[in-house]
């Protein structure tokens, strides 16, 4: 095999990879790259990854805003009122649950506890919602509560992992990963999929990773402020025309280097550096909250809420997936002490930001094909850990979605009169990514990724679209 000589001087890859560091460096550049590999079951041919392509039938949505609640909310104190759990508080779980399978929980050990929370019925559809969320009331009709919602997992970093990715082991490509690979994307100068957070997460960034995928479909993270994107900024040296000649400078030698090979990562980060390149106006714009009115910053408020308005900003510039990140670092909805005064503060956290998105979006007309999706990794348990805490519980839990062509204004499915488990129209995890891949026009059978000799799907091998969450 040929290879390049040794010399003193500096080598072509390690010149690569100080040049970068002017346009994002290598680690954005592949990241943000326009070229690389499309391997669907179906279509196993080498393709713009980032182009628009068609889905596998008419979509409904175009977008979605992913709103995470790290930690698990607890769902009989926020969306699933449990008159039963009150009449019981501090007794033990009646006989009939006694047979429970619950990970680290002895079921006749424990002590229910009621929720002091309050609930009112809200809106036209008269869905029973938390008094905590008193501005998520005002959307009820937008709403399409799940309370059926599970799955096997216990712990909080491979509970994470599922939700994001559909596996609680690390390595899978996450939702907005597979969005990005099934559909491209159609925003030219910003990424497909970006990513915030304020507060370090338990698994670290590979919740919004790309997997086995290749790595331009990995999350991008953004954050508020003049420098929306780290690195992406040029050195003063490079700005104005010396950068463009710079960067037609660096093109051309990549351009014959890749002309006598066949290498796909190359022609990824090719037009990888025009993107970070049309990328160093985009973004700052993109995030800069001073455009919007005072009447809409005042409607989103400080905080969580500014995260929210920065997401539908980039979703009206075609960012495809945007995911928010809540929680974190010992601020979060685990609740394992003083349950009903940790879930409170994490309430009014979000409860302005939630709501002014859902109203914003619909003024705007952006309701009609932007999905909301607010969720935890799990919810949490009606019997009491320790004083007054409460401990994990995916067996049952709840989360809601709104637009994208799903049907507001509804509760499907239920636990049961204490809130352990599901006992009417469970949704499993993998059910709602198929429903999630659905509304974009995707078949999450079809959305395939073959490695190791297998396909690999967002869903596994399981997962069933819910069509009674559709409109």
């Amino acid at each position: 095999m040929w290879t390049e000589p040794k010399s003193s001087l500096l080598n072509r890859r390690d010149w690569l990879r100080h040049a970068g560091g002017g346009l994002g460096g290598l680690a954005l550049a592949s990241l943000l790259s326009r070229d690389g590999w499309l391997q669907a079951a179906e279509s196993p041919a080498l393709v713009n990854p980032q182009a628009p392509r068609p889905p596998h039938f008419p979509a409904r949505a175009k977008a979605v805003i992913y709103l995470f609640m790290h930690g698990g909310p607890s769902h009989v104190d926020t969306f699933d009122p449990k008159p039963a759990l009150n009449k019981y508080d501090g007794q033990p779980p009646p006989e009939e649950f006694h047979q429970l399978k619950l990970q680290f929980t002895d079921v006749k050990k424990q002590k229910l506890m009621g929720s002091p929370q309050t609930f009112t019925r809200s809106g036209r559809s008269g869905i029973e919602i938390c008094d905590s969320l008193p501005q998520l009331q005002q959307c009820a009709d937008d709403l399409c509560i799940v309370r059926s919602m599970h799955h096997e997992v216990f712990n909080h970093t491979p509970a994470i992992w599922l939700a994001n990715t559909g596996s609680s082991l690390p390595g899978r490509a996450s939702l907005g990963a597979w969005l990005s690979y099934g559909l491209g994307s159609t925003a030219d100068n910003l990424p497909a999929f970006v990513v915030m957070h304020s507060r370090p997460l338990k698994p670290g960034p590979g919740v919004w990773g790309n997997g086995f995928l290749p790595a331009v479909y990995q999350g991008t993270r953004v954050s508020t402020g003049p420098t929306p994107i780290p690195h992406l900024s040029p050195p003063t040296e490079l700005r104005g025309g010396n950068q463009r000649a710079m960067l037609d400078y660096l093109q051309d030698l990549n351009r014959n280097h890749a002309a006598r090979r066949a290498d796909t990562q190359l022609d990824a980060r090719i037009a990888s550096y025009e993107l970070a390149f049309r990328m160093q106006s985009a973004a700052p714009e993109a995030v800069d909250l001073n455009r919007e009115s005072d009447a809409t910053r005042s409607l989103y408020g400080k905080g969580f809420g500014e995260q929210c308005l920065v997401a539908r900003r980039l979703v009206q510039r075609g960012v495809r997936c945007v995911q928010l990140y809540h929680g974190g670092d010992n601020e979060d909805w685990d609740t394992h002490g003083d349950n009903f005064n940790g879930q409170n503060r994490r309430m009014r956290e979000v409860d302005q930001g939630c709501a002014a998105l859902l109203k914003d979006l619909r003024r705007l007309g952006m309701l009609e094909d932007t999905i909301v999706v607010w969720t935890g990794e799990f919810g949490r348990t009606p019997t009491t850990e320790g004083k007054n805490g409460r401990d994990h519980s995916p067996y049952g839990y709840s989360m809601w979605l709104a637009g994208g062509g799903i049907r507001g204004g509804q509760v499907y499915g239920g636990t049961d009169e204490l809130g352990f488990r599901p006992v009417d129209r469970p949704v499993h995890l993998h059910d709602l990514n198929a429903t999630l891949l659905h509304q974009f026009g995707l078949n999450h059978e079809r959305l395939t990724w073959r490695q190791e000799g297998r396909d690999f799907r967002l869903t596994d091998v399981f997962g069933n679209v819910v069509t009674g969450l559709l409109a």
